[in-house]
């Protein structure tokens, strides 16, 4: 089993010769972390969320799929209000961002952003023991995080908290879910979890700008129209509850795609492409 990378590893200033400690101190405080520190601070999470009791991680999982239909909700209120097609186009994505600010800086727990938190540690270890706890954490965020989109939907599709026109812009922004065919909708995922294992890789570098991290990501998102599998499960679960789609929609045109191509961007293009930047490294502190 490898040890974790030393303290040296991660000093931009200490193979700088000719500088005094205060000196030193100075450097480092103003230096940007480097990938090896980034990954080991991720793991060290991805350690720590393994070891999670299971009540916990349903809690924080359904905690998170409430949370995020505040995306929805916002940018419906957008959609609704700005007229011009072109401003509704840029601005209305801005809304979106929250339900991921409350779910990322209230530390809930997100599937997609597990796409790359565990699997350093999986890839740390690279046995069976891991490979299971990952699979266990999955399945729990995933369920929880479901759970808690539905519940979110049919408080939205039930109630009669929000105009007509406000239920009339959900369903316009939610169609997307199940229009497209299997493959686009794949690879509309693909950019979805990479772009968000990507905030997950980037936010313990910036660490006072991390909203700005956050809605800049996800605003991206949102702007695509990528395909997320837990805030488009509101989106879709709305769609369903309202009669507009069937629950076979929900499962064949937009989760399997969606979940796939999610688990794909977050773990191959981040989790694995991150890890072979700093594997080298890492091995020479064994």
């Amino acid at each position: 089993m490898r040890s974790k990378a030393t303290a040296s590893t991660f000093s931009p200033a200490a193979d700088i010769d000719g500088v005094s400690d205060q000196q030193r101190r100075e450097i480092e405080a103003q230096s940007r972390p480097n990938a090896v520190l980034i990954h080991e601070t991720i793991r060290a999470e991805g350690e720590s969320e393994l070891e999670r009791r299971w009540w916990a991680i349903l809690i924080s999982g359904f905690a998170a799929g409430l949370s995020i239909s505040l995306s929805l909700i916002v940018q419906g209120e957008f959609h609704t209000f700005l007229t011009d097609e072109a401003a509704r186009r840029l601005f209305a994505p801005v809304g979106y961002t929250a339900g991921f600010l409350v779910v990322v800086l209230g530390r809930q727990q997100l599937f997609t952003e597990n796409t790359l938190t565990p699997i350093l540690p999986l890839l740390h270890h690279r046995d069976l023991n891991t490979l299971g706890r990952v699979a266990r954490l999955w399945s729990l965020v995933l369920i929880a995080n479901v759970v808690g989109t539905w519940a979110a939907a049919a408080a939205l599709a039930y109630t009669h908290v929000f105009e007509p026109r406000i239920i009339d812009a959900f369903t316009e922004l939610s169609r997307h879910t199940v229009e497209g065919a299997f493959p686009a909708t794949f690879m509309r995922a693909v950019f979805a979890g990479w772009l968000i294992a990507l905030m997950t890789w980037l936010l313990p570098a910036v660490r006072g700008a991390r909203a700005h991290i956050v809605i800049i990501m996800t605003y991206l998102i949102a702007l695509g129209q990528f395909a997320h599998i837990v805030a488009g499960s509101v989106e879709c679960a709305f769609l369903v509850l309202t009669g507009r789609a069937s629950l076979g929609d929900y499962v064949g045109a937009f989760f399997v795609p969606t979940l796939l191509g999610n688990v794909v961007g977050g773990t191959t293009l981040v989790a694995l492409l991150n890890y072979g930047q700093v594997a080298s490294e890492l091995d020479q502190d064994t």
